[in-house]
């Protein structure tokens, strides 16, 4: 997954309100494309006319936003059903950046495990940013110091500003951690077997476990009951 630290781009204004997973990738796009390839298919309802050609009223198609890796969105951006591929096809256009008052929940949380941030601010704010936008302005979006344009600060947990700023997911996040390297290394002990098998299902099983519940795996893989 791409790190993210820094972004300046232009940005497209997209106010319309209640944009759903459907519009953002049709359900057929889903099944047999490629993930590289599913950026093609964005928005492919409103991009496209019918007759396959480029729609010219469909803001991402117009010259000054072309390329445009920010989109300043209405309310409740990427609601309906789960499915992850219309954050694969927003990333495969290139976007890397959302800013709306609110989005469809999982929706949002699966914009931070493919590497776009989705920027939540006020209904005010963003329509100053979407009058901003409107003029052709570049953005600057600043994840270290969690601004927009040097002036508007935004919120993020530290854990998804981390996957965001590294370049990992969920599961890449946890095998990367201190406390997860100790339970491997005496998971290795215990199962050695299985050491060295890397980042596959093996090792990522340990990711759903909370620290606690990590704690208490290291001290039972301790016991020498479990070493013997």
């Amino acid at each position: 997954m791409e790190k993210f630290s820094t972004l300046t781009s232009v940005a497209a204004p997209f106010p319309q309100k209640n944009v759903d997973t459907d519009l953002i990738i049709r359900i057929e796009r889903c099944k047999g494309t490629p993930r590289e390839e599913i950026g093609n298919y964005a928005f492919e309802m409103a991009r496209f006319r019918p007759d396959g050609s480029e729609n010219p009223d469909f803001v991402l198609n117009r010259p000054q936003y072309r390329g445009a890796k920010i989109l300043v969105c209405g309310e409740f951006f990427g609601t309906g059903s789960s499915r992850e591929m219309a954050v694969w096809a927003l990333a495969g256009m290139g976007i890397r950046c959302l800013i709306a008052p609110s989005y469809g929940q999982i929706f949002y949380g699966n914009c931070f495990q493919n590497g776009l941030l989705p920027i939540v601010l006020s209904s005010a704010a963003v329509n100053d940013l979407m009058r901003e936008a409107e003029q052709g302005r570049p953005f600057e979006i600043d994840l270290e110091n969690q601004t927009v344009n040097g002036a508007i600060r935004f919120d993020i947990t530290p854990r998804r500003k981390k996957m965001l700023l590294e370049g990992l997911d969920e599961i890449g996040l946890t095998l990367a951690s201190d406390l997860n390297k100790e339970v491997i290394k005496k998971y290795d002990v215990v199962f050695p077997m299985l050491a060295g098998v890397g980042d596959t299902a093996a090792r990522a099983a340990f990711a759903p476990f909370t620290a606690s519940a990590r704690d208490a795996l290291i001290r039972t893989m301790s016991r020498p009951s479990c070493s013997a």
